[in-house]
């Protein structure tokens, strides 16, 4: 069995209104499946708040008209990314409240990472079909997840 050590730094956005947050559900990757928050990596030059417009209109189909820091984390994973290759990563993730004044949100896929976006009711929500960022996030936020 291989494993491959990879460090990956991205820029999330947060969008909560009336109980509800923005989540995607995750095509690829060690999150698959689960549901997490809009954002991805910071490419070469980029600066954080830059790759947070990028990846939130690629994903959610909406312009931000603010943002304001919340955290920067880190988690770690190990997931199967073939049979006997492994990827053990360090997940670093900035982390910002957004707003915008799109009404309506990208739900199909974009074709890399999202299956679509969708706003999720936080009181329905269950710790387990949450990506670490998002289960980090709401609880942070003062949420009591299920």
């Amino acid at each position: 069995m291989e494993t491959v050590v990879k460090t990956h730094v991205g820029a999330y956005g947060i969008l909560i209104r009336e109980g509800k947050i923005i989540l995607i559900r995750k095509a690829r990757g060690g999150y698959k499946g689960k549901l997490d928050l809009p954002g991805g990596g910071i490419e070469h030059t980029e600066l954080p708040s830059e790759t947070l417009r990028r990846e939130l209109m690629e994903e959610v189909g909406i312009e931000i008209t603010s943002y304001k820091l919340l955290d920067v984390t880190a988690t770690n994973i190990k997931w199967e990314m073939e049979p006997d290759l492994w990827e053990d990563l360090h997940h670093i993730g900035v982390l910002y409240i957004i707003d915008t004044e799109d009404q309506d949100l990208k739900s199909s896929e974009d074709g890399l990472d999202s299956l679509g976006a969708a706003w999720y009711d936080i009181e329905e929500l269950r710790k387990e079909e949450l990506s670490p960022f998002a289960k980090y996030t709401l609880e942070k936020l003062g949420y009591n997840l299920k």
